[in-house]
């Protein structure tokens, strides 16, 4: 095995946003170095990696360039360039996730597509190239309103997802790549985050509950486990872990899904990466996400997925009425509460719905934690002054 550890060692991670922060918590710990490459140039990242480089994740050369004297490469975020990704490994580089697996991802129709291939369960859909052909279905009384609208790339918090409901909300939409898909009448929205290492070994997290913002279409509460029925939950990590495998991902894969009246479950879409549906783990779990996606992309043994304790988290997002500087309005009360522990990305600047922080609450009572999660929520507030 290399030796990672104090030595001349070197992780590569593309994207220096509160993931990589994160992340980088576990080389710390671990003592692994690590460089770095985001466009910000006071992206959250800079503070704890080794190198820190500035540059544009979807150049070509930069990619290139950047990945010349690290010995393993990985991303905290999909938009990155693939192509560059492609040369890297055919240049003997080691890239996880791989090219492959970020092309059939990142692409949401091509994402779609491959589950409908694999035999993975998800919901009826229908891809479009462009807005002209999606208004000609419409006015041959194709498209059933209401119906969930997905921009094929670029989407994330949220943005790039609408439900249709009437013909104007059609008419306002983007002319871009896009694909239509069946609105869920869900029980429940989980998500299952899995581990699988270089050489194979896999392991899922326990099934998580996710509650999500009315109008931002954000995650506003993660909560683990799921109070869900165990034959659900098996069945969740079933297929969580079957589409782990088909993609043949290396490193972490948070798999989000629906849980339908009948207790079907269907997924909804991926990521390959840590996630927000995982940062309970950081204090809720034997071993947290961060340093499980270490593990698996230096094929290290993994760590156990067991939950230590209940827990639920809350998003810290951007008031919707305030722009500029930041400031965490009464952070000092949260903090006198049992179990709260505050997560601030370090995002000088806050915007309407901007991912600021988490809060997670830990507590042996799930039912306290999500009251104690009610009562964060009502106190803290992200504004500016």
């Amino acid at each position: 095995m290399p030796n990672y550890f104090s030595s001349d060692f070197k992780l590569g991670i593309l994207g220096g946003g509160q993931l990589g922060k994160m992340l980088l918590y576990e080389t710390r710990k671990f003592d692994i170095q690590t460089k770095v490459l985001d466009p910000n140039p006071e992206a959250p990242c800079k503070i704890a990696c080794n190198e820190f480089v500035r540059g544009d994740l979807m150049n070509y050369d930069t990619v290139i360039n950047f990945a010349e004297d690290v010995d393993v490469l990985t991303i905290e975020i999909e938009n990155v360039n693939v192509d560059a990704l492609e040369t890297l490994e055919n240049l003997g580089k080691k890239v996880f996730p791989s090219a492959k697996t970020l092309k059939r991802i990142r692409d949401k129709g091509i994402q779609k597509q491959f589950y409908k291939d694999s035999g993975i369960p998800t919901s009826p859909f229908k891809l479009y190239d462009n807005k002209s052909e999606l208004l000609k279905d419409f006015t041959q009384g194709e498209i059933q309103l209401p119906i969930v609208w997905k921009s094929r790339t670029g989407g994330y918090d949220g943005r790039g997802v609408s439900i249709l409901k009437t013909e104007a909300d059609i008419d306002s939409l983007p002319d871009t790549p896009c694909l239509l898909e069946q609105k869920i009448n869900f029980k429940n929205e989980l998500a299952v985050i899995v581990a699988r290492s270089v050489s194979g070994e896999t392991k899922t997290y326990p099934v998580v509950e996710m509650e999500f913002h009315p109008t931002a279409n954000q995650v506003e509460y993660v909560i683990c486990p799921a109070r869900i029925d165990d034959h659900v939950s098996k069945q969740a990590q079933e297929v969580a872990r079957k589409v782990s495998n088909a993609f043949e991902q290396v490193g972490l894969l948070a798999v989000e899904l629906f849980q339908t009246q009948d207790d079907e479950i269907l997924v909804n879409e991926v990521a390959p990466r840590p996630h927000n549906s995982g940062h309970y783990s950081i204090e809720g779990a034997f071993t947290n996400q961060f340093e499980q996606h270490l593990r698996a992309v230096l094929d290290l043994p993994l760590g156990s997925t067991e939950s230590k304790v209940g827990a639920v988290m809350v998003n810290l997002v951007g008031d919707e009425n305030h722009e500029g500087n930041v400031y965490y309005e009464n952070i000092e009360k949260i903090l006198e509460l049992k179990g709260v522990i505050p997560h601030i990305y370090g995002k000088a600047q806050t915007r309407p719905f901007r991912k600021m922080g988490h809060v997670t609450i830990v507590d042996k009572n799930l039912n306290t934690a999500r009251q104690t999660a009610e009562e964060v929520k009502g106190l803290i507030k992200v504004i500016s002054k």
